[in-house]
């Protein structure tokens, strides 16, 4: 699976799956979820960087459901070729959960590298927007990720070294 390129059609189902198990611990738990997935720009999405980034995204979780006393009845975690996932319910209020999610993506060294996604059974997925925070930035400009993300402004090697000296960073701090 490590260094396997993946289609957008690969991709599009690996979507589909992960809005069926959404959707199954809504009905299993009844809970807020946090879907964790990673920034992995390019045809590769199962690395050794990747494997790194989720292990420390998954420590920094556990630290943070330890910190708060927040159960968590259900964690999920996925390897497939299309990447790296987990899926968590914890019994919070979705938005403290979208708070404290934004928080370790913009305040953790790799957090960049992590999509939280807080999704509520009754309001749907919470935007970083909703709650009155700013977007997330580029990984190579520091413009809205969005815009660079449309137009395809960076070229994947460049997203790529980016990610690499982000990650090698914390690794050696």
């Amino acid at each position: 699976m490590d260094g396997m390129a993946v289609s957008l059609a690969d991709m599009l189902e690996a979507r589909d799956r992960r809005a069926e198990r959404q959707q199954a611990l809504f009905a299993r738990h009844g809970l807020p979820l946090l879907s964790v997935t990673l920034v992995t720009p390019g045809p590769v999405k199962v690395t050794a960087t990747s494997r790194f980034v989720m292990e420390t995204a998954a420590g920094e979780l556990d630290r943070l459901f330890r910190r708060t006393g927040w159960p968590v009845p259900a964690r999920l975690p996925v390897r497939e070729p299309t990447g790296l996932e987990a899926l968590y319910a914890v019994d919070t209020e979705a938005r403290v959960l979208k708070w404290a999610a934004a928080t370790l993506e913009d305040d953790h060294p790799l957090g960049r590298l992590w999509d939280l996604d807080v999704l509520c059974p009754v309001q749907g997925g919470l935007s970083r927007s909703a709650l009155g925070l700013a977007p997330r930035r580029c990984l190579v400009c520091g413009e809205p990720a969005h815009g660079c993300a449309r137009s395809r402004r960076h070229p994947l090697d460049e997203l790529l070294a980016a990610i690499e000296e982000r990650v090698n960073a914390y690794r050696t701090r």
